[in-house]
């Protein structure tokens, strides 16, 4: 990810409702949320939603795609692990507690239960 991609992408996700809806996408999963359940959870209206959507697919957060007559909107992870390795890119030049910081974080993907230590 260059510098002008990663400044597009904190652009979008500055504002509260894109920030909200590309977490609520995260957590949807790669089956991704029809607009209209989006604009639901986000207590706005479906052209309100509609702007904010548009933003985050212009950069490049988050995908479309056409299922009958609803549009799924999906996280575009791979964006957002570029996103995070740009932000994380010169973490550690020099200061290996950093990384020992990043690498803790890393807990976070596990699903609940599957880290659990079983005794």
């Amino acid at each position: 990810m260059d510098e002008r991609q990663a400044l597009s992408s904190f652009a979008a996700l500055s504002q509260e409702t894109r920030l909200a809806i590309v977490r609520a996408l995260v957590v949807a999963g790669p089956e991704g949320l029809a607009a209209g359940v989006i604009a639901e959870r986000m207590g706005v209206s479906a052209t309100n939603v509609s702007f904010h959507l548009k933003e985050l697919e212009r950069s490049g957060l988050i995908s479309q795609r056409r299922e009958s007559r609803s549009i799924i909107y999906s996280a575009s992870y791979e964006a957002l692990a570029d996103l995070v390795k740009f932000l994380m890119e010169d973490c550690c030049a020099g200061h290996p507690a950093i990384r020992e910081t990043v690498e803790r974080a890393d807990d976070c993907c596990i699903p609940a239960g599957k880290g659990d230590v079983v005794a």
